[in-house]
């Protein structure tokens, strides 16, 4: 029996689908990466933009045309808003939210499929037993294992998802690499931008108790892991739902810059995202304080106007966010910095976009995730009208997406003749070439074919550089803590 996962949207459903592989693993099914040879497909789905929401109805579309020569069954978790999810339930066989994936197995059991799991069950439905739907205007059989059959019908969703999402922090996950790793700090949002879908999708914040998420820290960095990315809604506000009962986020960090310094282990500690209201100067000085937390930043901009601020309820103003920055500039001056900008907002004038413009042509940033806007069904912003049109949303992107290329050109440029520690990702599209990233996340590339620097720190000279990444020549290879010409 075999599965295959697609995963949509943002790093933490990434993190979420490799907790699903545990579960679904534990079942009996073994991946591929072939759609087609699969017995059950799923979708860790994203409602934040239309976009992946969009692809979620092709794969659909799909796999339901293949049950007419085939059976298989199908089905969707991750950032559901309640408007898609009544959608899906007409489409696919399961649909539950993330923080019901401990029940999945029983879920399959009640849908009519066989696995181990199922036959481990003391209160097992016998695989003889016709199961009934209380609609039975829509069902079919489905033929289980050694030909037998079962009669199913409406897709099961769990209506009464658990109020606490810890049950599924506890699901150890399966990593799909072996040298980065992501960790859920927190679930949730508190901050109900206007044009965001997540606190819908996830519900209002909860943070994940600090010593498992020490504890999953040090168990990868033990097993050799380099990069480890920190994850939430919006991480900076950690702890704060569970006052007096859980450290900050800067303690967290804290915690973690000190366990770097007593393993003598190299590696890098990464989040996102967080969100500017809460970023205070104690964030950065813990940075700068500790070697093993990665000099990068990913600051959410969103806009450079304040009255669209306000009107995205973002709860600071460009003066704010231009302190943050000072203060990231002065006290990290080699940190590189990412952010979000969202272009066509509800109501955004031209002069509104210059202001963008202008905040990002001042920054420089390294990098920038530029999305056009679109409504998203619960989000207050949903019930205004999307009044700039597609062309001037898309020329409004390009004018940013064009200087932000110009900006990453200038300061990769700036690393030519320097050498910069690489961690190696693997193989580069160019025959010849390996690839990797920077401390500061840069692209890297150099010529080798040594597979077995993959998941290793390497140093390399910058020898050239371009839009978004940089090229270079391998000058030492690190072997523990020691670098070797």
């Amino acid at each position: 029996m075999k599965y295959h996962i697609v995963t949509l949207g943002c790093q933490m459903n990434k993190s979420d689908s490799e907790r699903v592989s545990t579960v679904i693993e534990n079942m009996g099914y073994c991946w591929t990466e072939k759609e087609e040879e699969a017995d059950l497909l799923g979708v860790i789905a994203c409602s934040v933009r239309q976009k992946a929401i969009d692809k979620v109805y092709t794969k659909i579309s799909k796999w339901n045309r293949w049950k007419d020569s085939r059976n298989l069954v199908t089905f969707v978790s991750g950032c559901v808003l309640p408007a898609d999810r009544e959608k899906f339930l007409h489409l696919f066989d399961l649909i539950f939210q993330i923080s019901e994936l401990v029940q999945f197995p029983e879920m399959m059991r009640q849908y009519g499929v066989v696995t181990p799991y199922a036959l481990r069950s003391e209160d097992r439905i016998s695989v003889t037993e016709d199961i009934v739907p209380s609609n039975t205007h829509d069902f079919r059989k489905v033929i289980l294992d050694h030909g037998r059959t079962a009669i199913v019908g409406q897709p099961v969703m769990m209506k009464q998802p658990e109020k606490r999402i810890s049950s599924f922090w506890n699901i150890q996950p399966h990593y799909k690499s072996g040298f980065e790793a992501f960790i859920p700090i927190q679930n949730g949002c508190d901050k109900f931008c206007t044009f965001c879908a997540v606190p819908y999708t996830r519900g209002r914040e909860i943070s994940r108790p600090s010593k498992e998420i020490i504890d999953e820290v040090k168990k990868l960095v033990e097993k050799g892991y380099k990069s480890i990315t920190l994850l939430g809604q919006n991480v900076n506000s950690y702890g704060k739902d569970r006052w007096g009962d859980e450290i900050s986020f800067t303690a967290l960090l804290e915690k973690i810059g000190e366990y770097g310094n007593e393993s003598g282990k190299d590696f890098w500690i990464y989040f996102t995202s967080p969100h500017p209201r809460d970023m205070g100067d104690d964030v950065i000085d813990v940075i700068r304080k500790y070697k093993s937390l990665a000099k990068q930043i990913h600051l959410p901009l969103q806009s450079g106007d304040d009255k669209l601020l306000i009107k995205m309820n973002r709860n600071h103003s460009l003066k704010d966010y231009m302190r943050i920055i000072d203060a990231i500039r002065t006290k990290l001056p080699d940190a590189t910095l990412f952010t979000d900008i969202i272009v066509g907002f509800s109501g955004e004038t031209e002069e509104q976009f210059q202001n963008t413009f202008k905040a990002m042509d001042n920054i420089r940033f390294n990098m920038a995730y530029i999305a056009r806007y679109s409504p998203r069904p619960g989000a207050a912003s949903s019930r205004w009208d999307d009044d700039v049109s597609h062309p001037v949303k898309k020329t409004r992107l390009h004018s940013l997406s064009n200087l932000l290329q110009k900006h990453s050109l200038e300061l990769n440029s700036k690393m030519v003749g320097s050498a910069y520690k690489v961690l190696v990702t693997g193989h580069d599209r160019k025959g010849g070439y390996l690839t990797g990233l920077t401390e500061g996340r840069i692209i890297v590339r150099f010529p080798s074919d040594d597979k077995t620097l993959t998941g290793k720190f390497v140093d390399v000279k910058i020898t050239s550089a371009a839009d978004f990444a940089i090229e270079g020549e391998l000058i030492r290879i690190y072997t523990g803590e020691m670098a070797q010409a």
